[in-house]
């Protein structure tokens, strides 16, 4: 299984709920995800914060695993599935990448993503006079 997190240096964006945050070992690989704040700045050592983009790679034969492994207690608590696996001592693999990313999971996402859309006709626009 494998899964994709950017940078966020944004604190708003931190400190919302809506963005799953992930943690991960020196390989890459996925030590936790959640929607509280991580790691916690408590020395303030500069360490980035990641936000865990939902898009996932699977191989066919832990597709079929995953699909028959009950939910777990931290996925409940976090209402995040990718628990699961972690849960059930399977590994992640988390891909850091540059791109900006915009989830829709309120109204408030959607409403950005309709704003980024109108922004991009426009310029489309301009640029085809």
């Amino acid at each position: 299984m494998a899964t994709v997190k950017t940078e966020m240096t944004d604190e708003a964006e931190q400190q919302n709920p809506n963005n799953v945050k992930v943690v991960t070992d020196k390989n890459g690989y996925a030590l936790y995800f959640s929607r509280s704040l991580m790691p916690y700045p408590r020395h303030h050592l500069g360490i980035p914060v990641y936000k865990h983009i939902g898009i996932y790679a699977y191989k066919r034969d832990f597709l079929l695993k995953y699909a028959k492994l009950e939910p777990t207690p931290l996925e409940r608590a976090e209402s995040l599935e990718q628990l699961r696996a972690l849960e059930n001592g399977y590994r992640i693999k988390v891909i850091e990448s540059k791109s900006t990313f915009v989830g829709v999971d309120t109204e408030e996402d959607l409403a950005k993503v309709n704003e980024i859309y109108k922004e991009l006709l426009s310029k489309n626009a301009e640029a085809a006079k």
